[in-house]
């Protein structure tokens, strides 16, 4: 189904309003994501205490019967811890959150959303004082070891090229991977202040709370993200969070839209 917000249209959107009627809310099950499905959206999201948004996501799906198990996911009051911590408001985090995590943090078998990155496997190899030249001369390899960004594939493929890093060197592989819904890279692990990429890993599989208490990390680490997010230049945050490709993935643009969309739902009443 996707991310499903005002605006949506389609059969996906039909099949949310018939779940909300079971609900008990009173929708015209029309197939257009209107006022009156985003504002039961946001009412199913408060009474089961998930992060309020109005955006049909996995969570929403999973309470409404679609699959799965709300356990290892966000809740509204942990936005808002996070929020405190990093003296921001909360459209700010909520902003990021829709942008950077697509509405999830983990795929449909339970395993966290990965992305792995073939060039910084290259530079862990060398921090790791493995000589990674037998592997870029090998055609084999070229998904997982490489001068160049890329090679993506993306949901539960992207371990299967985590798999065959590992059997290069499996701590520069986990390393090698952005982790969880704010797509943290595992090298960082040891400078925000976790024993090991093992114990990192191990949290980012466990719950979407853990996943966010690594992003809060990272931006406190960060002075200058820190400073933008608080400030919401949305353009100096993403050169710095998505680095250089930010403009042509249009993340400036869209987190400043996600942020006023957020604002807005919160002066209009969201908890």
């Amino acid at each position: 189904m996707g991310l499903l917000l005002y605006g949506s249209k389609g059969s996906a959107v039909l099949r949310l309003q018939q779940a909300l009627n079971k609900e008990g809310f009173d929708l015209q099950a029309d197939g257009h994501f209107g006022k009156k499905t985003e504002d039961a959206v946001m009412s199913l999201q408060q009474r089961y205490g998930l992060l309020v948004d109005g955006i049909a996501g996995d969570e929403v799906r999973e309470v409404l019967g679609y699959y799965g198990d709300t356990r290892l996911h966000l809740e509204e009051s942990d936005l808002i811890d996070a929020a405190t911590q990093l003296d921001v408001d909360l459209p700010a985090v909520k902003a990021v959150h829709t942008i950077e995590s697509k509405g999830h943090g983990f795929l449909a078998d339970g395993r966290p959303v990965i992305l792995f990155e073939r060039h910084i496997m290259l530079r862990r190899l060398k921090e790791h004082g493995v000589d990674p030249e037998p592997w870029l001369k090998d055609d084999r390899y070229t998904g997982v070891v490489n001068v160049r960004s890329g090679g993506y594939i993306g949901g539960a493929d992207e371990h299967n090229r985590l798999s065959a890093a590992s059997t290069i060197h499996a701590d520069a592989a986990l390393e090698s991977c952005s982790w969880g819904l704010f797509q943290i890279m595992g090298y960082h692990w040891q400078r925000l202040g976790y024993d090991s990429i093992h114990q990192f890993v191990a949290l980012m599989a466990e719950h979407e709370r853990n996943q966010l208490e690594a992003f809060v990390r990272f931006v406190k680490h960060d002075s200058a993200i820190h400073r933008a997010l608080q400030r919401h230049d949305w353009t100096d945050f993403a050169r710095r969070y998505n680095g250089s490709g930010y403009a042509k993935n249009r993340y400036d643009t869209k987190l400043a839209a996600a942020w006023d969309m957020h604002r807005k739902g919160i002066a209009g009443g969201e908890q």
